[in-house]
């Protein structure tokens, strides 16, 4: 059956190799240790829990919501934008409240975008800033970002190869995958470089909150200008450890902004009340909750990079994210970063995602989720012991 032209677009997800095995060996009743998906397993906070369930009791808020999201909840987020980045933003017309990220990015490119159109999007990168583009119908052009190379140089190179013109560029920092961190005047050379080649740029700050060693992770939004040529996106997912309960948001340019809440406004309405309640209290309320997870994500981390590190397998501690971006060991690298990955769940019974999800320039690398507690982490680290002492000479 011939397959529907957008599917078409689409190629096979690199990480379902990787899960097919786990589920097969988990069918064997194998124990698997899983740093394989960036999905947070601490619990929510919870006196959010609590307003939540408040909030569900009262009929009112069971009718449809707005698709732009309540007031008070637009109102928080630009309160907390002011006091964390000292960015002022109007919650009417510089702030939507979206379903989390992928689901404003995919529907800010479907408003944006047309077939024909060029997006420049860094590679390696997290799959929607790629993916979102193409569902569009619009064209990708990579930038090949890591250590040893020069964003901005291989961004003009790109630029001056492609043709249209490029439309737009993603990015996103603190990064996912590869851990790496800007700063401000990173952030202000972009709307520099943008105001001259007449560029918008979409910016994914997730992991703005889950950072370490004292690093900062600065806003887009705090450059000057940055309103001019684009948005920001933020999400309660990782910070808040609130990933099942989907709320996210779009800030910044009027324009982007109100292509965003138009199209929103003929696709849904809105996230389930409750949920927007809890998200306001949130964000109102201490951050202390916030440190106590970045804390934990931390630890988690120093545990790994330690253990990696003893084992042999040199890697890097990250300053931001919750994720270890670790190179391939060298008589593995060959291999390439499925075949690597498959190897580990065989034989070390340890799953992780193939850095070639991510685009071809992570194929030497694999990425770990830090979702595993101390007692996993050592098991782990010793299952890839065995099989680094047995490495092909």
């Amino acid at each position: 059956m011939e397959e529907f032209s957008r599917i078409q677009r689409l190629p096979p997800y690199v990480f379902a190799v990787v899960g097919e095995l786990k589920m097969k060996l988990r069918r064997q009743n194998i124990d698997v240790v899983d740093f394989s998906m960036g999905n947070p397993d601490l619990p929510t906070p919870p006196h959010i829990v609590d307003k939540l369930v408040e909030a569900s009791r009262k009929p009112v808020t069971h009718r449809y919501s707005l698709s732009k999201g309540i007031p008070n909840l637009r109102k928080a987020v630009c309160a907390r934008y002011k006091n964390l980045y000292d960015v002022d933003l109007d919650q009417e017309t510089e702030a939507i409240v979206t379903m989390g990220s992928k689901e404003g990015l995919a529907h800010l490119c479907l408003a944006m975008l047309q077939p024909g159109d060029v997006v420049l999007a860094p590679d390696p990168t997290y799959p929607i800033h790629k993916y979102a583009p193409i569902i569009a119908g619009a064209d990708v052009r990579s930038v090949p970002i890591g250590p040893g190379r020069d964003f901005f140089e291989d961004l003009t190179e790109a630029m001056r190869h492609a043709w249209p013109r490029p439309k737009l560029l993603f990015l996103s920092y603190p990064h996912n995958p590869t851990t790496e961190v800007v700063d401000l005047d990173f952030f202000q050379k972009i709307v520099d470089f943008a105001k001259e080649n007449d560029l918008w740029v979409i910016h994914d700050l997730a992991y703005a909150d889950l950072v370490f060693d004292d690093y900062k992770a600065p806003s887009f939004l705090q450059a000057t200008g940055a309103k001019d040529v684009g948005v920001e996106f933020y999400t309660l997912s990782k910070s808040y450890s609130m990933p099942g309960w989907r709320v996210g948001f779009c800030m910044g340019n009027q324009r982007l902004i109100h292509a965003l809440t138009r199209i929103k406004s003929y696709l849904d309405y809105g996230i389930f009340q409750p949920v927007q309640i809890a998200a306001t209290v949130a964000l109102q309320g201490s951050d202390e909750c916030v440190h106590e997870i970045c804390d934990i994500y931390k630890e988690r981390r120093d545990k790994l990079i330690e253990g990696l590190n003893r084992i042999g397998w040199e890697t890097k501690a990250p300053k931001a994210t919750m994720f270890v971006w670790a190179r391939i060991p060298e008589p593995f690298r060959k291999m390439g970063s499925v075949e690597f990955s498959k190897l580990l769940l065989s034989e070390a019974h340890v799953a992780v995602s193939p850095g070639l999800g991510f685009g071809s320039c992570g194929d030497e690398y694999v990425r770990f989720a830090l979702i595993e507690n101390d007692h996993r982490t050592r098991q782990a680290i010793s299952n890839i012991r065995k099989l680094l002492s047995g490495a092909p000479e």
